[in-house]
C-alpha cells in the first residue's frame, strides 16, 4: 500500500483485511488439520508394514490365484487404514503409487502455499509500518505485529512440509516393492522395512508441522477481531462516511457481545 494514501483509505483497507482475512483463516486454522491426519494415517501403514516386515519370514508357497494375498508381506493394519495389499501376482499395491502420487501433490501445494504467504507477509509487514501513524491503533500494533509474525511463520513451515512430503515421496518410490524383490529381502538385510520407518518419521514430522501451523493461524482469531473492532472506532471518531465504515466492515463490526439492541431483541448481525 502506498504510504502516500489518505487516511480513510488507509483504515478502510485495514478494516477490509480484518474483515476478509479474519473469514479467509478460520479455513487455514482447520484445514491443515485434515492433511495432518491423513498424513498420520499413511505414515502408520508404512509403520504397520515395517513391523511386519522386520519379523515376517519369506514365503515359499505360492497359491495359484494370482490375486491371493501375500502372507508374509501383508499387515492387516495396514490393510484396514490404507487399503495396502500385497498380492502374488502384482507388482506395487496400487494404494501405495497412490500414496506416492498424493505427498507430491500435496508437496507441491505446501511449496506454494508457503511461497505465497511468505510474500503476502513481507508485504503486510511494510503495509503495517503506514498504520504506526496512528495513534488511536497505537493499543492494537502489537497484535496486528502478530498476526503476520504468525502468519510469516506458517508460511515457513508449509514450505519445509512441502520439502518434507517430496523427500519422502522420493524415497518410498526407491524402495522396491515387487513381491520377489521384497521376499529377497526378507531373507537378508531387511532394509525395506528400515526405509518405511525412516520414510513414516518424515511424513509424521509433516503432519506434526501441519498441526502446529494451523495452531499459529488460530492464535490469530482474537488479534482480528480486536484489530478490526479498533480500527472501526476510529474511522468513527474521524468522521469517516457510516456507509463506507459499514461496507469495509461487513455491515458489523461491534466486539461480540457489545450489541445496541433492546433487551429480549436478537441482533441480526
Amino acid at each position: 500500500m502506498s504510504r502516500s494514501a489518505g487516511p480513510s483509505t488507509l483504515l478502510e483497507a485495514a478494516l477490509n483485511l480484518a474483515r476478509f482475512h479474519q473469514q479467509h483463516e478460520r479455513f487455514y486454522s482447520t484445514s491443515p488439520l485434515e492433511t495432518a491426519l491423513r498424513l498420520h494415517r499413511h505414515a502408520r501403514a508404512l509403520s504397520a508394514l515395517a513391523d511386519r516386515w522386520a519379523i515376517a519370514e519369506p514365503s515359499v508357497r505360492r497359491g495359484p490365484n494370482p490375486f491371493a494375498g501375500a502372507n508374509d508381506l501383508n499387515s492387516e493394519a495396514a490393510t484396514a487404514l490404507d487399503g495396502v495389499l500385497f498380492m502374488e501376482g502384482e507388482g506395487r499395491p496400487a494404494e501405495i503409487t497412490a500414496m506416492i502420487r498424493e505427498l507430491r501433490s500435496q508437496a507441491d501445494a505446501f511449496t506454494e502455499g508457503g511461497e505465497w504467504l511468505a510474500n503476502a507477509m513481507r508485504a503486510s509487514w511494510e503495509t503495517a509500518a503506514s498504520m504506526l501513524a496512528f495513534d488511536g491503533l497505537a493499543e492494537v500494533m502489537g497484535e496486528r505485529h502478530r498476526i503476520i509474525s504468525n502468519d510469516w511463520l506458517a508460511a515457513h513451515m508449509q514450505s519445509l512440509i512441502g520439502i518434507l512430503l517430496a523427500r519422502a515421496a522420493d524415497m518410498l518410490e526407491g524402495v522396491d516393492l515387487d513381491p520377489a524383490a521384497l521376499r529377497a529381502d526378507l531373507g537378508g538385510s531387511r532394509t525395506g522395512a528400515a526405509r518405511l520407518y525412516a520414510i513414516a518419521e518424515i511424513i509424521s514430522r509433516a503432519a506434526d508441522l501441519c498441526c502446529e501451523s494451523a495452531g499459529l493461524v488460530h492464535d490469530n482469531e482474537r488479534r482480528w477481531r480486536v484489530c478490526r473492532h479498533r480500527t472501526q472506532q476510529l474511522m468513527e471518531a474521524m468522521g469517516v462516511d457510516a456507509a463506507v465504515i459499514g461496507t469495509a466492515a461487513g455491515g458489523g463490526g461491534k466486539e461480540p457481545g457489545a450489541s445496541e439492541d433492546p433487551p429480549g431483541r436478537t441482533n441480526p448481525r
